[in-house]
């Protein structure tokens, strides 16, 4: 059966939305750094960190902590000019950013929620180095809302304001390295209660979530500024949470997906039953690949290594078993041993192949006395390696047994998971001593209008038409369009410059994306005041991203894209008509097309189009 032939009712799916978004703010949640992201090689030092688990205030340990500090892994940390001791996790944090809160409550009133009379920050045991402090500082802010979905309401539990962790970089010998530009920046995590049924109400929530966000303008837009969490389960099944999906596009098909990999799941673990499956005890195997030609393994054995293997009494035929496109079973086991620093598992559902030659497969099965019902996965890496990644792969293989595990898995880009830790616990929660809790007011925080009522507006106030209007008011410009139009700019001109004009100069390979709003604020404001026409915008904007470091102003000067007065129109088109007097004096007005390009690229985008087209007129008109 395919994922899109499941009945959802009948297998009780039920699923919740966690939203992670970027808030546009000035500076960080709990210093006074910049919010912008930087590059690498902008860095200016690194540091390294070594991180713990630490105990919650009832002397436990998290479970997911606890599996993550098993991985001895160093953490190296990008450091710029702007970066301060805060994040550095050397000094302590300062108080909660007020302009976050306010964009937050802003937030809760559009999901209908109640704000708390006191908002306590928390920390949140995180050792995957993605913080320098080992924890995420979090606090709630609002409570029981609702949205509404074309399948019936869902409740948002839950308004988090967070700060974002530190980005991943690359993977180095010893660790991981992280740059702490993106560290602190706050953001929101939305939470709803697990009220969705079906793939597609998560599409249409987590769709509804994110227009409500940007309503309010006061989030970030791009890659990476937006994350969507989902758990999933069904009645058989258990409670997956999927991290890390980047694109609302894919929640349905994660939903699907994690769906039939519970489904399968939950079959694989009858059949094991029925077959009265055992998993054994991890041994050394690596006599047993003495002179292999498998180069995985040669490598491992020459480098000192070992081969480590695990019989799986029952399992034959079921650890190659598919049960997501291009994921088995076997990928699960994998998925495990990888997290503890190995490359892999081979297992005999797939032997031989590799290198490894049916003879050794053969010795394989006799070493660990494996029958022919019976399946071996093997680990080859360092000893030490082997040894906690077979013990890993024991312990997934017996859990299959029972079915599906509750954990943590994250997104892949195709719509599959993998996983990544046991789910967090109550442990991974404590208070932070170091920031006063705060009373939030939301007694002066207006409600945000809504995008859908900004496109009716658009087109109701400016005359924009509907889909010009709705391409500005979901575009990442909408702040900027509202406050240039405010201070006199054209609608028209603001609305086709930001959404028509950068699209079409992206789509010519123009690096439009390191124009700032004050470049194109700037380039606006010219031909409001009558210092650029409206057909020079292009040719700005393009000579502004290939030397951004210039104002607007100074580029129209330097470029020679200032507005020409009319005798100079009107000299630049009676040369053209000059140039042409036989093709006028042949077809009249019918030379009219052709001749306006050729005018208009004489004067290079000096002047405005209508203009030209009656001076044009006119000069045909004498000479016809």
């Amino acid at each position: 059966m395919t994922a899109s032939e499941y009945d959802y009712d009948e297998l009780g799916l039920v699923a919740g939305l966690e939203i992670h978004q970027q808030l546009e703010t000035a500076t960080k949640l709990f210093c006074q750094c910049p919010t912008e992201l930087r590059e690498p090689e902008e860095a200016e030092r690194t540091f390294t960190r070594y991180l713990h688990p630490t105990r919650s205030e009832l002397g436990e340990i998290d479970e997911a902590a606890l599996e993550e500090s098993k991985v001895d892994r160093e953490f190296e940390y990008l450091a710029y000019d702007s970066t301060c001791l805060v994040e550095e996790d050397d000094e302590p944090p300062q108080e909660l950013d007020e302009e976050a809160l306010e964009a937050v409550l802003e937030i809760a009133q559009l999901l209908e929620m109640e704000p708390v009379d006191q908002a306590h920050v928390m920390r949140k045991i995180v050792v995957d180095g993605s913080n320098t402090s080992g924890f995420q500082r979090s606090t709630l802010v609002a409570t029981d809302g609702e949205i509404e979905t074309s399948d019936g309401a869902v409740g948002v539990e839950d308004l988090m304001l967070e700060e974002e962790s530190a980005q991943r970089v690359a993977e180095t010998d010893d660790g991981v390295r992280y740059s702490l530009d993106r560290l602190g920046i706050p953001l929101v995590e939305i939470g709803t209660k697990p009220d969705i049924s079906t793939p597609e109400q998560a599409l249409e929530a987590a769709e509804r979530i994110g227009m409500l966000l940007r309503s309010t303008g006061k989030v970030k837009r791009g890659l990476g500024t937006i994350r969507q969490d989902v758990n999933v389960s069904i009645e058989a099944g258990a409670r997956v949470e999927i991290k890390g999906v980047q694109s609302l596009d894919d929640i349905d098909d994660i939903v699907r997906n994690e769906v039939a990999r519970q489904v399968e799941l939950v079959e694989i673990a009858d059949e094991l039953r029925n077959r009265e499956a055992s998993v054994g005890d991890s041994q050394d195997v690596t006599d047993v690949f003495e002179g292999t030609e498998s180069g995985v393994i040669e490598g491992a054995l020459s480098s000192g290594g070992s081969v480590m293997a695990v019989p799986l009494c029952g399992f034959d035929g079921l650890v190659g078993h598919e049960i997501v496109p291009d994921r088995r079973l076997g990928t699960e086991f994998s998925d495990h041993a990888k997290r503890h620093g190995a490359g892999g598992i081979f297992h005999t559902d797939e032997l031989p192949a590799y290198g490894v030659t049916e003879h050794e497969v053969d010795a394989l099965r006799e070493a660990v006395g494996a029958g022919p019902d019976d399946a071996v996965a093997i680990v080859a890496d360092d000893t030490d390696t082997a040894e906690t990644a077979i013990e890993a792969v024991v312990e997934r293989a017996e859990t299959a047994l029972e079915g599906v595990p509750e954990e943590t898995r994250g997104a892949n880009d195709d719509g599959t998971t993998r996983y990544l830790r046991p789910l967090p616990g109550a442990a991974r929660m404590y208070p932070e001593t170091d920031v006063p809790p705060v009373e939030p007011d939301p007694s002066d925080v207006p409600e945000p209008e809504l995008l859908t009522e900004k496109v009716e507006r658009y087109q109701d106030e400016y005359d924009l038409g509907e889909g010009l209007a709705e391409q500005v008011a979901y575009g990442k410009h909408m702040p900027l369009f509202e406050d240039v139009v405010v201070d006199g700019v054209d609608p028209t001109l603001a609305a086709s410059t930001l959404e028509s004009t950068l699209t079409e100069l992206r789509r010519d390979d123009v690096s439009v994306e390191v124009l700032g709003d004050e470049h194109l604020r700037g380039v606006l404001e010219l031909v409001e005041d009558g210092e650029l026409p409206n057909e020079g915008v292009p040719d700005l904007l393009t000579a502004l991203a290939e030397e951004p470091d210039r104002t607007p102003a100074e580029a129209a000067e330097e470029e020679g894209l200032g507005g020409a007065d009319e005798s100079e129109v009107q000299e630049a088109v009676a040369e053209v008509v000059e140039r042409n007097e036989q093709q006028v004096e042949e077809e009249g007005m019918q030379a009219f097309s052709g001749l306006m390009g050729e005018c208009m690229g004489a004067l290079r985008g000096k002047a405005d189009g209508d203009l030209v087209s009656e001076l044009l007129r006119e000069e045909i008109q004498k000479r016809a």
